[in-house]
């Protein structure tokens, strides 16, 4: 018989040490998980962005054209800026989402406003960026007056330079052809991205009404339009008060085209961002999709108009 060795247990310093260790690898790998979680962002928003191009070219096939950017909403009664259907509602049958669509038609020949049709509230997935943290939110038609909350959108149409220029792709009640873009489609923008504010007032799928009534700033987006900054840096950022942050008003030219951005900020509604790092993602008009980097803000007026004849720099 002998005696068993009693079993030493770790001492306080060995155990500090290890708790370090472990430490310092997590401390290494947090940034590599949140490198592979924004390059799956930018993956999955790139895939909707590609789906909504092979959807708005089957219309065009369908169609002889693209959809209309805004489409107005006039009845005998009503004044012409009234709320309006978006590019976006007209392609969800190629998106197959026909239950959608043939829902949202059923209900607007009741003549009602378009913000009040129900399927405005309806969700759909291919319209968010999944960078954006704040996940599917909608805004409450309590606060806002509509029938229905409203579902949002982080995409917009490229209407053009200005919201009155009509040298876009998707502008106010237009229908613009793949053979009118003679600056060439992998040289234009079809969407880009612009995540709603944090009142989310801004960014409706459906029934857009936009700065002006023609749903600029809301489902289509301008690259060089002062008059659209000007809103969002004063008249509107004074109705929004303190939610979101009010602006700074000084340099209008900072919120046009391409700029980083932040929800809380109103009047960083007037210009295209993202939550992805370094720049946005865009969908060309062949179809392709390309991140446009922040410091290459300058190319956005030419890749933004279809027939303007610029040369747009390397990007």
């Amino acid at each position: 018989m002998y005696a068993r060795r009693p079993r030493r247990g770790f001492t306080l310093i060995e155990l500090l040490v290890v708790i370090a260790i472990i430490a310092i690898l997590i401390g290494l790998l947090l940034p590599a998980v949140q490198k592979v979680r924004e390059a799956a962002g930018r993956i999955k928003c790139a895939n909707n962005l590609k789906q909504m191009g092979l959807a708005l070219h089957a219309y065009h096939d369908a169609n002889g054209g693209l959809p209309k950017g805004n489409n107005d909403y006039a009845t005998a009664t009503s004044p012409t800026y009234g709320g309006s259907w978006t590019w976006m509602i007209y392609i969800t049958p190629y998106l197959e989402q026909d239950n959608i669509y043939r829902q949202a038609q059923a209900y607007n020949q009741t003549g009602a406003w378009p913000w009040n049709n129900p399927m405005c509230a309806q969700i759909c997935k291919v319209f968010v960026c999944p960078a954006d943290g704040r996940g599917e939110q909608k805004c409450p038609g309590s606060s806002v007056g509509t029938a229905y909350d409203q579902a949002l959108t982080c995409y917009l149409g490229n209407s053009g330079t200005t919201a009155t220029s009509y040298d876009g792709v998707l502008y106010n009640n237009s229908k613009v052809r793949l053979t009118d873009i003679t600056d060439g489609t992998t040289n234009t923008i079809m969407v880009g991205e612009r995540p709603p504010s944090s009142d989310l007032d801004f960014g409706w799928w459906l029934a857009a009404y936009g700065y002006d009534g023609h749903g600029n700033g809301d489902c289509l987006m301008t690259s060089n339009d002062l008059a659209i900054a000007n809103y969002y840096m004063n008249t509107g950022n004074a109705v929004a008060s303190t939610n979101p942050v009010p602006c700074n008003t000084s340099n209008t030219s900072q919120k046009i085209g391409l700029q980083p951005g932040q929800p809380k900020y109103f009047c960083d509604g007037s210009h295209y961002w993202s939550f992805h790092p370094g720049g946005a993602m865009f969908l060309m008009c062949d179809g392709s999709v390309r991140m446009i980097t922040y410091s290459n803000f300058n190319v956005l007026p030419a890749l933004s108009t279809r027939s303007g004849g610029e040369v747009a720099n390397t990007y």
